[in-house]
């Protein structure tokens, strides 16, 4: 770490400010340049101890950064991750309020559902499979409170991974599904697909996004607990969406979900 706890706890304020009166801020980074990745972990964690202190309840994790072009895109050569609460979540088929996000973008995802603890170091992709209940189709809103998503790697970790919301679609249980890296999916905004992808997008396999973070939380003294939702990140890119659109992805084997933004 480089920064002063003074700083580090300035950098939570200016975060939870501009998600409070949904008014971004300009670039961490820019403001602290001395923030580094550890900083910013520090960061997103106080924020999130501070939510827990008010009353929200941690259901899982997402995984960012885990497409080539993302990581090339950041100058960064492995993913990041933030945290999934209780008041993130919203109903498959239901609205949510645009003007509640200062940017907001979606992403399909593959949700996995655990039935069994992961605790690194050395997860594998066969020990996600071997503790996933099930997968489901979904959606998660992504959200900057960083002024033009001007951000840096420790801008992003800071922000919770620049999560903002997650939309979780029918459990299908893991047995019943086909290979997950070979499952499809059309993003449709308005009815017009406006992108396409797959499971390969995620590291190669999304239990591998999953495998990554229980690792990676091993060094947080933090492990993925039995019932928690993953998010191991976006099948394809990730457009922004406005006021009156309504967003469904559609998942070749797992089925549909949608939300609209009003």
């Amino acid at each position: 770490m480089t920064l002063t706890a003074t700083q580090r706890e300035e950098a939570r304020r200016l975060l939870r400010d501009a998600e409070r009166h949904v008014a971004p801020v300009d670039p961490l980074s820019e403001l602290f340049p001395g923030l580094d990745t550890a900083d910013a972990y520090a960061v997103q964690q106080g924020n999130i101890a501070r939510r827990l202190t008010a009353g929200a309840t941690v259901v899982g994790h997402k995984v960012g950064l885990t497409s080539a072009a993302m990581q090339r895109l950041l100058g960064v050569d492995e993913p990041d991750f933030g945290h999934l609460l209780d008041d993130m979540v919203h109903r498959d088929g239901g609205a949510v309020g645009a003007s509640r996000y200062c940017a907001p973008r979606v992403e399909p995802e593959i949700c996995f559902r655990l039935a069994e603890p992961l605790r690194g170091p050395g997860v594998t992709v066969a020990d996600v499979l071997a503790a996933t209940e099930a997968v489901a189709p979904a959606l998660e809103i992504v959200d900057s409170r960083i002024r033009d998503w001007r951000i840096t790697l420790a801008d992003t970790v800071a922000d919770n991974a620049s999560s903002a919301g997650l939309v979780v679609g029918a459990w299908t249980p893991l047995g019943e599904v086909p290979d997950l890296p070979a499952v499809q999916v059309d993003l449709l905004v308005d009815g017009e697909r406006v992108a396409s992808g797959s499971g390969r997008e995620v590291l190669g396999h999304p239990a591998a996004a999953v495998a990554w973070l229980a690792d990676t939380l091993y060094a947080f003294d933090s492990a993925l607990e039995a019932g928690h939702v993953i998010l191991p990140g976006a099948m394809t890119t990730a457009p922004f969406v406005t006021a009156g659109q309504k967003v469904e992805a559609r998942f070749s084997g797992l089925g549909p979900v949608t939300v609209s933004f009003l």
